[in-house]
């Protein structure tokens, strides 16, 4: 499904429906930061979007299993609350615990949660699937990727900074209620919004399974917070 690392799902949800999560997460007492909020799986109506059969039958797709939701987090970039992601590939997952592992690391903690740099092989057993909640347009700072990147394993920042000078990057444009779906190791980034509409994306992040081989687990469960990073 997702041969050069990400793929664009347009009209997944209507109209409706994507009002409907957005008075939701509106009507939540959320710990929002300017950038939104992360932990969002602890929202019922996020929990239960993201077993929506439309999503799951995506991430079943690239995993070739059944998914298991671990992370929802809100975007919600707009020009009083704007910023720029350089290249990059997202490599942190939350776990249960903090234990030292061959290959995991470096290790951090946000908002209570414990996370861990994942090697390339735990990686490749995570799909992320963003929800536009509004209109993704080149003034708006959408995802931009680098196609393919996500093949090349772990990269460093001078081989990140290399594979942009080479490889040309495609603007992810999408309408309200499409999907964007992406492996984490794809290289990417986003621009500031040079407009006045929002950028609102539910990012949702599924796995094979919450236990990899080494033992180490994801954790599912944490409470919904602010300071998301930035994308």
């Amino acid at each position: 499904m997702i041969d050069a690392g990400f793929a664009i799902v347009p009209g997944v949800f209507d109209c409706s429906e994507t009002d409907a999560i957005s008075r939701e997460l509106d009507g939540e007492s959320l710990r929002r930061s300017r950038a939104g909020a992360r932990h969002l799986l602890s929202v019922p109506a996020v929990a239960a979007l993201a077993g929506d059969p439309r999503l799951t039958a995506m991430a079943a797709a690239v995993l070739g299993c059944e998914p298991v939701p671990f992370g929802a987090t809100l975007f919600d970039k707009s020009s009083d609350a704007n910023w720029l992601v350089v290249w990059h590939q997202d490599r942190a997952l939350p776990l249960i615990e903090r234990r030292e592992t061959p290959g995991w690391g470096p290790w951090s903690e946000k908002a209570g949660v414990v996370y861990a740099h994942a090697p390339a092989t735990a990686l490749s057993k995570v799909v992320a699937l963003r929800v536009h909640l509004d209109d993704s347009t080149p003034e708006n700072g959408p995802l931009r990727v680098l196609p393919g990147t996500h093949t090349l394993g772990i990269l460093s920042d001078a081989q990140i900074q290399e594979a942009a000078r080479r490889i040309e990057p495609v603007t992810c444009t999408v309408g309200r209620g499409g999907v964007i779906v992406m492996r984490p190791l794809i290289v990417h980034a986003s621009s500031k919004v040079v407009a006045a509409a929002s950028r609102r994306v539910l990012h949702f992040e599924y796995a094979a399974a919450t236990t990899f081989d080494d033992g180490l687990r994801l954790t599912t469960a944490a409470p919904a917070t602010a300071h998301p990073t930035r994308r």
